[in-house]
């Protein structure tokens, strides 16, 4: 079945990002406050985006990945800038370095041994 993955824009600016079987019966839920607590409050509501895939837990998955974004990065997906979506994507915070001692490159030897001798 189906799914697709939404981001809507809610009264106050807020972005909130969804998943769903039925798109056009989520949204009219939403609108109904009948949504999520964050959308109820912040009614009404609009849709600004989606993605349509053919399984709802790919979807799914997709909604979590997307929900952890920053506001920046969702605005880029949302607008197709995939240059600045890939600038937001790199770690800014210097925890994905790598902890591991990258060998000097500059002492390296070229190895003329042919490695399929036993």
């Amino acid at each position: 079945m189906a799914g697709y993955m939404y981001i809507l824009e809610c009264s106050d600016g807020s972005y909130y990002t969804g998943s769903t079987k039925d798109l056009d019966r989520r949204l009219q839920q939403h609108q109904n406050g009948e949504g999520a607590n964050h959308t109820k409050k912040r009614l009404p509501v609009r849709l600004l985006y989606y993605e349509q895939y053919d399984r709802i837990d790919t979807a799914f998955y997709r909604e979590k990945q997307v929900q952890g974004w920053s506001r920046a990065k969702k605005e880029a997906l949302m607008n197709g800038d995939l240059d600045t979506l890939h600038d937001l994507a790199e770690c800014t915070n210097g925890t994905h370095f790598s902890v591991f001692k990258v060998p000097d490159f500059d002492s390296a030897q070229s190895s003329d041994k042919n490695t399929t001798e036993p």
